[in-house]
């Protein structure tokens, strides 16, 4: 499972690179379980764009800036929605929630944006990448999410190292 593995470490990297970004990373593609339809249907039709980038970029430069630690996986009893996710990721620094409201997100947009983004990067992945696509939920892919990131790789690659 080296592949699998490796994966996996790219994702991390790209959740400790999206600073607030406090999502689960137990499987190749970011998506709590046990989610309401409603909420899946809503993170596979989450679009990226320039906008939300540009937003998510700033606020993870500047979370990163004020010394926010990368946010540890949350307590997945305890996450029934969006909603819950959100609120966990909010709750683990007292910073956050003003960070995220400075550049126009809800919480729940946050977390869309933060998921939409590590779901685009790991399908690219697996494109290249035979044993990780086995791994891939189709479930969760957007189209439009994988041509944003190809469309903007050197802004994405910039965010991953830190930049």
């Amino acid at each position: 499972m080296p592949a699998l593995d490796r994966a996996l470490s790219v994702c991390r990297v790209a959740v400790l690179a999206l600073v607030l970004g406090a999502v689960p990373l137990v499987h190749a593609q970011v998506t709590p379980p046990g989610l309401p339809q409603a909420d899946k249907q809503q993170i596979k039709q989450y679009t990226l764009n320039d906008d939300v980038f540009g937003r998510l970029a700033a606020a993870t430069r500047e979370a990163r800036a004020a010394g926010i630690p990368p946010q540890a996986a949350p307590d997945a009893t305890k996450v029934h929605s969006l909603n819950d996710l959100a609120n966990q990721a909010m709750a683990a620094d007292p910073r956050i929630p003003a960070l995220v409201k400075k550049y126009g997100f809800t919480p729940r947009e946050f977390m869309l944006a933060n998921i939409a983004l590590m779901n685009a990067i790991m399908a690219l992945q697996a494109r290249n990448d035979q044993a990780l696509s086995g791994n891939l939920n189709q479930t969760w892919v957007n189209a439009d999410n994988i041509r944003f990131v190809e469309s903007h790789q050197a802004e994405v690659q910039a965010l991953l190292r830190g930049q």
